[in-house]
Formats: structure tokens, C-alpha cells, sequence
């Protein structure tokens, strides 16, 4: 199967502006394709996944990623459906911006790929360059009829992102010149930007030019509702924000009507090994095995072989109710999991009951510890009078508390 059949396949394609041209781009040359990502936050979420893999999946085929980290598109703000976005200082751009340049080199081949910073350029053009150089290219009438404005005229949109579009073409018309850039890809939402780029190309570099414009389709699960949302908010690739625990959990739980899906759009897994997994799930869905392997695949694409491992770890131990052989960096996976309460070292367990919510009332907390329904690091309690000691702990800090077969809770005692 060619690169473009694959593509399409997984599908990771909603939009092409020139079917042909893009799949003799993509199936016979070896080119430089661009996506880009505005530093709106500290961290990428899993939705990037998909670009991500699209990313990794041409490279494997031997074309040439340019990730644009837009330290200046991020200043505008991408028209969103519903208000205007929060500015962000020049300094948390730049400084979001190099975040995520660090977070995206360890996805894709650092001696291949191409980073770039759009405020590189865009800083360098004055307010009149702008209106006579670009502007004048595109009527409003032009820009009204794209998606991201129409959704917003009814609320009202700032003239600041209005131009969000321009810039972006200003974007793929200088790579398309200062590195032979031939592809942009980007999710639906970011179709009209990518078409008015090509527009300005277009009119500045004639009618032979060469460029490509391609989208994917949003990522949303099958009821409908946003994809990478948990219940605790977002899930982000930093490992500090979200840990590879929830993320293994996440993609654990995934639905059967979206299992699949998931797995052609944001693993790196073949056709073959894919189509494997559907008939698995066809004929033992109970087993789970697509939702596993699915939950595997991304967790060490994100985080690395290790951290599946730990994950994996701590998904045992609170399966099992055994947490002795945890590691302090497991515990700290867990700590970002569960409720936690801060206690000091001669807590009486009725009052950490209370504490870390396994227990509405101390009155509630003294029937579940007489109806042997709690436990302290695996072993059940039933002593009303029973304190936390720091010599219970796990690396002379953590507690495990349970209350009945799946409730749990971490104190940390001090």
C-alpha cells in the first residue's frame, strides 16, 4: 500500500486541494511537508496525536517534516467557535513556544526533521507591508466565507483574529520559498487557513506552483463528544501534567465503537497487525486485547518503553491491592491519580477516613473500619483506635488507604 492509500486508510484525510498532485507528491517524490502548532499552552494534548503520527508516518516514507511552532500566530489567537482567546505576553509564547519545540523533537528524527518559529519573520513585517504585500490579495468577502469566521458572527469576532488567516498564509508562503515546502497538512478546523494560504502562493509564485493542502478530520469519540478529555480535564503529553498512567487508563477504557479508530490514527501500527486486533475484538470483546495493545502503542509513543512499564506497574498494584514492590516514581504516578491528603504521622485512621473522602462522617468512617471494610496497605483494619506511623509508610512517605474492593486514596503523612 502506498503512502497515500494509507493515509487514507487510517483516515487521516478529510481535504485535498489537488488529489492528484498530492498523491504523486506524497507516493513518488520525497518532499518537505509542514504542520504547525501555536504555544497556547505549556504542553501539546493528546489531540496533537494525530499530526503527530501523521508526521511519523511520512517520515517513515521518507519525506521531510517542517514543525512550525507559532511563537507569532500564538500572539493572534485562532479564531475559536465560541470567543475571543486570552492574549498571551511575547514572553509566554516564546517561552510555550520552546516547550513544545522540546516536546515534538521527541516524536520525530532530530538529524531530519526542520523546526522553525514563525515569529522569526513575522516580527520583521511592518503594519503597511502587511495591508499592501498581503492584505491586498484577499477580499473580505473571501474571508467571511471561511468556516472559523462565519461560526463566530453571530458572538463577534476582533479584527486581530480576523487576520489569524493571513499570517498563517504569510506562513506556507515563506516556506514554500525558503525551504521548497510543498505540503501543509492540519486538522479540519484549520482548512480555510491552509486554503488561503495556498491562494497566496498562488498569485505570488504563479499559477504552476506546486503546492498542496491536506486535512484531517477531527477526533471526536462515537457519541459525539470531544476526544482527549478526561474527567480531571485535559490530558496533556507532558508527563508532569498528566501522568503516563492516565494516559495508559484513558486509551484502557476506550469504547469498542472507537477502539479502532484510535488505533489507525494515533499508533503506528500496520494495516495488518490493526485488521488482527478488529477480528480480536469481534470475537471476544470482553478480552480487550484492541484496548490494550491500543493503550500500550500510545503510552510508549508519548513516554517511552519505561514508562509503559511503570504504568503497566501501577495499574497491577491497584488491581491487585499489592503496592510493596512499587517504585517512589510509581507512587508519584498515583499521586497525581488519586485523592490525596497531606497528614501527619499519628493520624487516627478514623480521621483519615474522613480526610481523604473514603468516608462522608466519622460516624460512617467507624462502621466501614468495624465492617472490615478498610485496608492500610493491603492489610485489613478493623481496630477503631488504629494511628498512621511513618514506619507503615512506602519510601518513608506514602500510605495506601482502601475502602472496600476499588476505592482507594493516598496519604502522604509528614
Amino acid at each position: 500500500m502506498n503512502l497515500y492509500d494509507d493515509l487514507k486508510w487510517r483516515g487521516l484525510i478529510k481535504d485535498v486541494s489537488n488529489e492528484e498532485e498530492a498523491k504523486r507528491l506524497l507516493n513518488e517524490e520525497s518532499v518537505k511537508f509542514y504542520c504547525g502548532f501555536d504555544p497556547t499552552g505549556e504542553s501539546l494534548t493528546v489531540g496533537h496525536l494525530v499530526q503527530i503520527v501523521r508526521m511519523l508516518l511520512l517520515e517513515k516514507y521518507g519525506h521531510t517534516p517542517i514543525v512550525l511552532i507559532g511563537g507569532a500566530t500564538g500572539l493572534i489567537g485562532d479564531p475559536r467557535q465560541t470567543s475571543e482567546r486570552k492574549l498571551l505576553t511575547l514572553e509566554e509564547s516564546l517561552k510555550n513556544a520552546d516547550k513544545i519545540k522540546n516536546q515534538l523533537s521527541l516524536f520525530l528524527d532530530s538529524e531530519k526533521a526542520i523546526f522553525v518559529n514563525n515569529y522569526d519573520w513575522i516580527k520583521n513585517i511592518d503594519m503597511i507591508s502587511f495591508l499592501r504585500d498581503y492584505g491586498k490579495h484577499f477580499s473580505i468577502n473571501y474571508m467571511l466565507a471561511k468556516d472559523t469566521v462565519q461560526k463566530r458572527l453571530d458572538v463577534g469576532i476582533s479584527y486581530t483574529e480576523f487576520s489569524y488567516m493571513l499570517i498563517q498564509a504569510i506562513d506556507f508562503l515563506h516556506l514554500y520559498r525558503t525551504h521548497d515546502c510543498k505540503i501543509q497538512f492540519g486538522g479540519s478546523d484549520q482548512w480555510g487557513n491552509i486554503t488561503t494560504g495556498l491562494e497566496l502562493i498562488r498569485k505570488l509564485e504563479g499559477e504552476e506552483s506546486k503546492a498542496v493542502g491536506l486535512s484531517s478530520p477531527l477526533l471526536l469519540k462515537a457519541d459525539g463528544s470531544k476526544f482527549g478529555k478526561s474527567e480531571s480535564g485535559a490530558l496533556w503529553l507532558d508527563k508532569d501534567l498528566t501522568s503516563p498512567y492516565e494516559i495508559y487508563q484513558y486509551f484502557v477504557n476506550a469504547s469498542d465503537q472507537d477502539v479502532m479508530n484510535y488505533l489507525k490514527t494515533l499508533t503506528l501500527l500496520s494495516k495488518e497487525d490493526i485488521e488482527v486486533l478488529e477480528e480480536k475484538l469481534n470475537k471476544a470483546p470482553e478480552l480487550r486485547e484492541a484496548q490494550k495493545k491500543l493503550a500500550e502503542e500510545v503510552t510508549e509513543l508519548v513516554h517511552g518503553k519505561n514508562a509503559l512499564n511503570e504504568a503497566l506497574r501501577v495499574t497491577n498494584a491497584l488491581f491487585s491491592g499489592d503496592f510493596e514492590d512499587l517504585n517512589e516514581n510509581e507512587f508519584k504516578m498515583i499521586e497525581k491519580t488519586l485523592d490525596v491528603a497531606h497528614l501527619s504521622s499519628g493520624t487516627e485512621l478514623v480521621d483519615a477516613l474522613v480526610e481523604t473522602k473514603l468516608a462522608s462522617s466519622k460516624r460512617e468512617a467507624r462502621q466501614f473500619i468495624t465492617s472490615n471494610a478498610v485496608s492500610i496497605n493491603g492489610d485489613k483494619i478493623d481496630d477503631l483506635t488504629y494511628t498512621l506511623k511513618q514506619e507503615q509508610t512506602y519510601h518513608n512517605r506514602y500510605v495506601m488507604m482502601r475502602r472496600g474492593k476499588k476505592k482507594y486514596a493516598l496519604v502522604i503523612l509528614n
